[in-house]
């Protein structure tokens, strides 16, 4: 799997937080964990386009009503962040987890390219 960073500005530029993410692969596939803080289920956007994963989330800030802003840090509300899939991972079947402001994605590899045992008989 190879990750592709997007500019940080867009055409309407808009400016994007890089979330980090943790990758962990097995026999079976890899797992995918996002820090996405401040999230929810439905500010989160997940697709898959031929081998690209792409990962957008809008923050739901809990800020005060009004709109005379003294001092902000952060102005980014959105997270973004993309990665090129290989061949042996099944993207029909990704199963999505998200919770306390971290997503879970686990990625099996094609029945093809999952190592398997072979029996031996006797006789």
């Amino acid at each position: 799997m190879k990750t592709t960073h997007p500019g940080s500005q867009t055409a309407a530029s808009t400016s994007y937080l890089l979330p980090r993410v943790d990758v962990v692969e097995d026999s079976a596939g890899i797992t995918l964990m996002a820090d996405l803080p401040g999230v929810s289920k439905e500010g989160l956007d997940i697709k898959v386009d031929g081998h690209t994963l792409s990962l957008e989330g809008a923050v739901a800030w809990d800020t005060p009503p009004s709109p005379d802003t003294a001092f902000a840090e952060v102005r980014a509300s959105r997270y973004r962040r993309s990665f090129t899939l290989s061949n042996e991972l099944d993207t029909a079947a990704i199963d999505a987890h998200l919770k306390d402001g971290v997503l879970r994605l686990r990625i099996p590899k094609v029945a093809d390219a999952q190592p398997r045992r072979i029996e031996v008989r006797v006789g």
